[in-house]
Parts: C-alpha cells; structure tokens; sequence
C-alpha cells in the first residue's frame, strides 16, 4: 500500500515544531502540498525549507495566532479563495498545566477560545471546497486525556474532551460529503510540551528530572515515549483515500498506556 497525496493541499495548524511539524513533513513525503501555519513565522519559513518538494508540489506558510479570531478568520477567508484545503490539520499547544478546581475562568474561556472556537471558525472557512470536490479531512490533535483525564491537566481535559465531542458530532453531519473527521490521541510524546511538563513536576515533587522521566516511562507499556513522527503516521494515513470509511473515531497513539478500550 503505497499513500499518494498528490494534488491535495493540507493546511497545517501549529506545523512550526513539535508534532505538527513531523506532521507537516510526512504528508510532505506523501505529495501534499503544504501551508504552516503557526505565529512564529521564522519557525515556519525554517521548517518550510525541510519540507520535501517533488515536481508539482508547493508550499506556504502563514504566521496568524489562533487565539486572535478575528484576525485568523480575516486572514484564511483571503487565503482559502487561494489554497482551499482539502485536508485540515486542527493542531494547538495545549493549556498550562494546573488544577481544574482552582483554575480562573479566563483560563477556560482562553482555553475555549484557543481550541474549540478556533476550530469551528477554520472549519467553516474550509467546508465550501471540501463540499464542492466532494473530499476533505479533518484530523484534531488532541489528547489521551479525552479517555482517560490526566492529573494536573485540570483545564486541558476538560477542553480536550470540548473538541473531541465537536469533531464526533461534525463527523456525523459531514460523512455524507466525503469529509471525514477523526481525533488522534498523542500519548507522551517527545516534544516541548512534554519536556515542560517533566520539569514542572520534578519542581513540584523535589525529584530529579531522569526519576520522573523514568517514573513516566514505567507507566506505558512499550517503555518509552513516542516520536512525533509516529503520530505523523497515523495521520498521513487518516489523510488518505484508504481511510476513507473511519470517521468519527479516537485513536490513541500512546504505546497502551490508557487503559480503557
């Protein structure tokens, strides 16, 4: 089985580091035409010039902040009528770490901002093309959280299991058009985040960082964290025509460490 994505174009949101930046590079690999689109946008430029361009492939970045809506709505409403998106990559950092109940209303309200509101307003700009060619994918980076809280990720969860029941809901409305939507659960992976949320807890315990690193390891049943890359995978595959009929679903990819089914 051989994924060709030639000819389809996926917007990439969050695609300057971390596991939208692996996912970025492997729908690359696959043909896709790519557009980054994250704030930074040396980060982007940077990771824009490691992507693979074979004849016909083009891509773009675009540096707008999620959070501000009404400047993201502006700018990709411009930008769709340009490079509509045939696969959409909802991506964002999570919220800080913390307490559910002591967390401050803004941070739920930021949080909700960020993450759910944000996708909708990405989507609906979307949905015409995706209509129209009668094609499309939506894939949400998420969380395990969705089935399994994590502790210490009081606003996190709660917005996490926010989108993943929007993107259950919207997979409902949207199959009969040949759109599907799917979360992906990331288990510990690599990245910033998790190299932030390891020294936080090692403040917060007095521990050494390789005793929690360990401690974390021990907890997932293949022994290690994953790499970005591995989560890319996945997605590339939901991407493609051959995922045609899983709509609507969670997949974790987190080495077994959630334990519901």
């Amino acid at each position: 089985m051989e994924i060709n994505l030639k000819n389809k174009t996926a917007w990439v949101f969050g695609g300057s580091r971390g596991i939208g930046r692996s996912i970025a590079l492997e729908l690359a690999r696959a043909g896709a035409n790519i557009v980054l689109i994250a704030r930074n946008k040396i980060q982007l430029q940077t990771v824009k010039e490691e992507l693979s361009e074979d004849a016909g492939q083009k891509h773009d970045v675009l540096s707008v902040d999620v959070s501000r809506r009404d400047v993201l709505i502006k700018t990709l409403k411009s930008y769709a009528g340009l490079n509509p998106a045939d696969i959409l990559i909802n991506n964002s950092g999570g919220p800080p770490p913390g307490q559910a109940h002591t967390a401050e209303l803004e941070e739920y309200s930021d949080a909700f901002n960020q993450h759910v509101l944000a996708a909708q307003s990405i989507m609906k700009i979307a949905l015409p093309e995706m209509k129209r060619n009668r094609f499309g994918r939506i894939i949400n980076i998420i969380s395990t959280s969705v089935k399994q809280p994590i502790d210490g990720l009081g606003v996190s969860n709660t917005i996490r299991g926010a989108i993943a029941n929007w993107g259950k809901t919207v997979a409902s409305e949207l199959g009969g058009f040949g759109i599907t939507v799917n979360n992906v659960l990331p288990g510990a992976t690599k990245t910033d985040r998790l190299l932030d949320l390891i020294q936080k807890n090692a403040e917060k315990t007095g521990s050494e960082t390789e005793s929690v690193v360990k401690k974390m390891q021990h907890s997932i049943p293949v022994g290690r964290f994953a790499d970005p890359a591995e989560i890319a995978y996945l997605v590339v595959f939901l991407s493609s025509d051959f995922a045609a009929y899983i709509n609507g679903v969670n997949i974790p990819v987190d080495g077994g460490r959630t334990k519901s089914l």
